[in-house]
């Protein structure tokens, strides 16, 4: 049974002399290994184990330091249940082979080493052979990288010699929380430690649960700690351009305004400097990391443009000493509203996210633009997000990621099928605007009818900014005001008025999902949605491969990317949707990618949001399952890498620039400066085709190359046509 990082995963595994047929968990282990120390503090790791059995983990700490790291009932139970117990520092193994912190194959030999399944020496070469196998379409270096961890596993394992006094170890009195919620306690906490079957259905139905409906903001209970290595804020190097905080997928560091009364009453190690910009007098900025969130995939580092790095990785568990009082703090913090517009690069950041700590993969290129959308809009958001990566990671029970802000305002989130997200997202918006032109209606009636001044002033400024989200806001708390101040409350306008006061602001309508349901299986609904005309947003989170379910070619996926259905190389072209899209003339249609121009994304979707009509989005989004070879610390500067070599393209589709005579296409990427060779060079999922399949290799990469600067020659000339009214 093991433990696997970046989320607790658990693996049973069974071996006899006769065929296994049957498929049940092991509930009595002679083997458990925990891959991430942090899981030790989550979950009852030792459950089941056998007396006399074995126990590995993985973890950085020497002999000596066990006595002080380990959980006193880790202790207790290793002692008393008389177990042989190993460490071994497999995230260093794997860092110096080059792996970065793929343990699998240290771990994997480290249990043909204990268990005697099979002999080693047997077990070595089976493994070896695997090896050449599954890695070696990706290269030769690939493979004689896990060859290497092979070998040196076998001598970093240590044997612990456990003290007999850990077997009359005091426990740790279980920590109590103050002010965590009920739903935290009893049904959040009990399912992290896997043991949500043993919670009776009573449990749910006294959370009035049983509709299905799950609390907000949960993820922020969780503080998994899974980081090996987290970002430390260089105070005297920082610039304040706040990217770090952009490009976060789990929205782990932030940038924070604090007032004077705030900074008296901040920890002492809260560093602070005098802001830069306009209109912030009287106020002192900071960015903050919260170390038991992040997950450790260095990209704010890596994309830090300061002449010194203004963050530098180190290790966690001493950042998670130093820092955690003060990302503690950081949370009383109040948002300083208005002093930065929210829809640049740098104002959207002193917007608190209202999507965070969630479990996709560390350096996901998804999540930051998602994050992002909850800063512009979050607050009247509504989402229908298709099934695929981000409904998981969207919605693990029993933790949710999407949040609330201090007035107890997010975003709405629900979850369909690939096949009919698009229709369902509609249907939301349908519904909502139904509810809002009766409270339309309402209104009007009451212009008519003897109602005060007041009332028919806030009743005309609301019908005025009907259609536009943040004038919305501001007419809704006249309408509110006004109505407690001098309406009737027995009248029957404002009873029904109030009855639907949540629809008072406009919602921003968001369809989310990925290529697989956008390109393929939800297609036919998106462009039906498309062709209504009415005012809804699609993202498209473009990873051009279907991702959570294994890596399967779409009609996303490029000409010569190797993915499952593709094992040769995909032979035909990528689908232009944005073209399609824009074949109607009256949606706004872009194309973005976040690390390749920050403003931009910024500013196409502030656009798209605020046009009158259908917008679609297709956001560049690196996966894990292109095997950038720098690694997923490096995915935004990769998708920078993928516009420069003309590989991904930036543009915007604005159809209200026609009535000004103006080209409503703007192309807002530059002529390729860089190799497109190179960049497909920097991915196994082209590379191992040149391994695979060498003889058509270098044709089919010269034919990615063509389709690439065709679709670019073609955006040229729609840059280029003349739209001027004669």
């Amino acid at each position: 049974m093991t433990a696997r990082s970046p989320a607790v995963q658990l693996s049973h595994l069974r071996f006899g002399t006769k065929p296994i047929k049957s498929t049940y968990l092991v509930y009595s282990a002679d083997y458990i290994a925990c891959h991430n120390r942090s899981f030790l503090h989550q979950t009852d790791v030792l459950k089941g184990i056998k007396k006399g059995g074995t126990f590995v983990l993985n973890c950085p700490w020497s002999v000596e330091e066990l006595d002080e790291k380990l959980p006193a009932q880790i202790k207790k139970d290793i002692a008393e249940k008389e177990l042989d117990f190993y460490v071994i520092d497999a995230i260093k193994i794997a860092s110096e082979v080059g792996l970065g912190n793929r343990i699998n194959m240290v771990m994997q030999t480290v249990f043909f080493k204990l268990a005697e399944v099979i002999p080693l020496e047997d077990a070595i070469k089976y493994l070896k052979d695997s090896i050449e196998e599954t890695y070696g379409r990706k290269g030769r270096r690939v493979v004689e990288m896990n060859h290497k961890a092979v070998d040196m596993s076998l001598d970093a394992l240590h044997k612990v010699d456990v003290p007999g006094e850990w077997a009359d170890v005091q426990l740790d009195s279980p920590a109590v929380l103050e002010d965590e919620p009920e739903f935290v306690s009893r049904i959040q906490r009990p399912m992290a430690r896997l043991e949500g079957d043993e919670l009776p259905v009573s449990t749910f139905t006294e959370a009035k649960m049983e509709d299905g409906t799950f609390p907000m903001g949960t993820t922020a209970y969780e503080k998994r700690g899974i980081a090996v290595n987290v970002p430390e804020w260089q105070i005297d190097n920082c610039i304040q351009c706040n990217q770090c905080s952009l490009v976060c997928p789990h929205a782990v560091i932030r940038p924070y305004l604090l007032n004077d009364e705030e900074l008296q009453r901040a920890p002492e190690t809260f560093e602070t400097k005098k802001p830069v910009g306009r209109g912030m007098d009287g106020l002192h900025y900071r960015i903050q990391v919260s170390p038991l969130d992040c997950t450790g995939c260095g990209n704010c580092a890596d994309i830090c443009p300061a002449r010194e790095k203004a963050l530098i990785m180190k290790d966690a568990e001493e950042q998670i000493e130093l820092q955690f009082d003060n990302a503690e703090f950081a949370t009383t913090v109040t948002d300083k509203e208005g002093v930065m517009a929210k829809n640049t690069l740098k104002g959207s950041q002193f917007v608190t996210p209202l999507f965070e700590f969630h479990g996709a993969c560390p350096g996901c290129g998804e999540t930051p633009y998602i994050k992002l959308l909850t800063q512009l809009f979050g607050d009247r958001m509504m989402i229908a997000n298709a099934t695929g990566c981000s409904s998981i990671y969207g919605a693990s029970a029993p933790s949710i990621p999407y949040t609330v802000n201090r007035e107890g305002k997010g975003p709405t989130w629900a979850n369909s099928l690939f096949e009919d997200n698009a229709e369902f997202g509609y249907g939301m918006f349908l519904g909502v605007r139904q509810i809002r032109e009766k409270i339309a209606d309402l209104m009007k009636e009451a212009l008519e009818a003897d109602f005060s001044q007041g009332i028919k002033e806030a009743f005309q400024g609301w019908l005025d900014a009907f259609n536009d989200g943040e004038k919305s806001k501001a007419a809704s708390k006249a309408v509110l005001d006004a109505i407690e101040k001098e309406a009737d409350k027995n009248n029957p306008i404002i009873t029904e008025i109030l009855e639907k006061k949540d629809y008072l602001i406009k919602p921003s309508q968001w369809i989310i999902g990925g290529d697989g349901w956008a390109y393929d299986i939800g297609f036919g609904g998106l462009d039906q949605v498309l062709a209504s005309g009415d005012d809804v947003n699609i993202l498209v989170l473009d990873t051009e491969v279907y991702s959570n379910t294994g890596g399967q070619s779409s009609k996303s996926t490029p000409t010569a990317a190797v993915a499952k259905f593709a094992a040769a190389g995909k032979k035909i072209r990528k689908k232009d949707l944005g073209a399609m899209a824009m074949s109607y003339g009256y949606v706004y249609v872009a194309q973005i990618a976040m690390g390749a121009n920050m403003n931009h994304t910024v500013r196409t979707i502030s656009e798209a949001e605020n046009y009158k009509g259908p917008s679609l989005i297709i956001a560049y989004s690196p996966c894990i399952n292109h095997g950038i070879r720098t690694g997923m610390g490096t995915s935004m500067n990769q998708e920078k890498f993928a516009v420069d070599t003309g590989y991904w393209h930036l543009y915007r589709y604005n159809p209200e620039l026609k009535e000004e005579g103006k080209n409503p296409f703007q192309l807002d990427s530059r002529e390729p400066k860089e190799d497109f060779q190179k960049f497909i060079s920097s991915e196994v999922r082209y590379t191992s085709l040149k391994n695979t399949f060498p003889d058509i290799a270098d044709e089919m990469f010269s034919l990615a190359e063509e389709h690439a600067r065709e679709r670019y020659a073609n955006y040229k000339r729609m840059a280029e046509m003349d739209y001027s009214k004669e």
